[in-house]
Formats: C-alpha cells, structure tokens, sequence
C-alpha cells in the first residue's frame, strides 16, 4: 500500500483499512477511473478498475461517483446498469442528478434556462474566436467545449477562458475550467457539495475522495472541511502533468487511473 504523504492522509488510510464498512469511498470518473481521450464518449474505464471496485463494494460502507457527467452517459460507458456488487451511488453533472444500485432511477434537476442561450451563441462566439474546430458536447444539464484536439489547444483554452466566462455570466451559468476543457453550468452544485451530501445521508467514520482536476477541488476541500470537524478523510490524486493543483493538495498521488486501479487493488487485497 502506497503510504500518504501527511498525518492526517495515514490517519484516514489507517481507518480505512480498519473499519472499511464505515467508510464513504468516492471517486471521480474522467482522469480517475479512466483515463482522459480526445473523444469523450470513448472515455472508457481503466482496465481492471471496474473489477477492483466491485471487489471493495461489499466491504466499503458507500461507494461512490461523483462526476460531471450526465448520469445516464457514465452508466452506458462503465456498464454500471446492472451493478450489483455492493452499495453504488453515482452523482452526476455535479450533483443534479443522482442514481444507487439500490432503486437504480435517475433522480434530475430541471435544466437552466439560460442553457438555450448558451447554445445558440456558442458556434458564433468560437468561429469569432478562430476556434471553430473546438467540440462542443451537450450534457443536457451544462455544456462543455473541449479543445484537446486543436493544434495548440493550451492557447486555445486560454483564447476561450474570459470569453466563456462573459457568456456564462450572461446566462446565469458559471465557466467551469478543466483538463483542456471548459464547462458551462450551473453554480447551484459542486462536487464538494454533492459529495457534502453523501456525508450527510452516510455519517461515515471516514471519508476518501479521489480525483485528478480543477473541478475536484471542491470535494477535496469538503475532506478537509470534515477533518476539520473532528472526521477523518484522505484526499487522493490521481496525478498528471496537465494539472498539478490537486496533487499540491493531496494526502496520496498516484500514477493516473492506472495508479488509481493500483490502489483500489491494494485497498481489496488488505480486507482478504
């Protein structure tokens, strides 16, 4: 078992281990359990963390996904709808939807109405910005442009960053960055409160959040926030050379989802 870094990461990974079943284990899912492609709808999960993760299920207290994504879609590219290894909760698009193994329906916010807007202006606003190449993806709930396939897709993100964020504004929404990403959505959640949330229905002893971007943030800062309350938690990385802020923040970093499969393993093989 890779060891953390701080007092407070081996306190949490030493209660972890201890009692698993009071323990809220929650992950991202792009750069986390599965690595980060040009084509989002071909993020496929990291090869052998889907059985690592049913492996911990029926020991861990709640296992969980907290992810941008829209619900439905993470279900279809994991193949999680006919999960049955042990407690599962996936919240998407930052927690306005949300669905469990348990009654396995998709529970969704009504959309922004400032997002009609936002789709009609985007095509213009990249074509003005010479980006019209930039993916747009509709995730029912927000919209991301993506610029991994552009020739400079670094000063394609930093072309589009004051631009979104004037658009969002106007709409309502905020201009979420990411892995050579930007997301429009609204602020009403983060990740840090959906995973709030999960804390709340849980009462865990521990918590333990993995994840590799900006938008993670918020939940690494929800750990804290429960460790500062008297909890105890482990913030885990899973690290890439895009992003540096969240391994800066960390109690463990591991070698991307690669690294992350690597430590659910270790997690699985401790309890046998």
């Amino acid at each position: 078992m890779i060891e953390p870094t701080t007092e407070a990461g081996r306190s949490g990974l030493s209660r972890l281990i201890a009692s698993p079943d009071q323990a809220l284990l929650a992950f991202d899912y792009d750069g986390t359990l599965a690595p980060i492609v040009a084509d989002p709808s071909k993020a496929f999960p990291e090869p052998g963390v889907l059985a690592a993760l049913e492996a911990v299920a029926s020991q861990v207290g709640c296992l969980a996904i907290v992810t941008g994504r829209p619900v439905k879609q993470l279900l279809e590219l994991a193949g999680l709808g006919q999960w049955s290894a042990g407690p599962l909760v996936v919240t998407g698009h930052y927690g306005l939807e949300r669905w469990s193994a348990a009654d396995r329906e998709i529970i969704a916010a009504e959309p922004n109405p400032g997002l009609a807007a936002v789709h009609d202006q985007l095509p213009s606003l990249l074509a003005e910005l010479g980006l019209e190449a930039a993916d747009i993806e509709d995730k029912g709930l927000s919209v991301a442009v993506h610029v991994r396939r552009l020739d400079n897709p670094d000063a394609a993100l930093a072309a589009l960053s004051d631009p979104l964020d004037r658009l969002a504004g106007r709409a309502g929404l905020i201009a979420q960055p990411g892995r050579r990403v930007i997301e429009l959505r609204p602020s009403a959640m983060d990740k840090g409160r959906s995973l709030a949330r999960l804390i709340a229905e849980q009462d865990p002893a521990v918590v333990v959040f993995t994840g590799d971007d900006l938008g993670d943030l918020p939940a690494f800062d929800e750990v804290e926030r429960w460790r500062s309350a008297g909890g105890l938690g482990l913030t885990v990385c899973s690290g890439s050379a895009e992003v540096s802020e969240l391994a800066d923040r960390a109690d463990l970093v591991v070698d991307g989802p690669a690294g992350v499969a690597e430590f659910v393993e270790a997690l699985a093989e401790s309890w046998t």
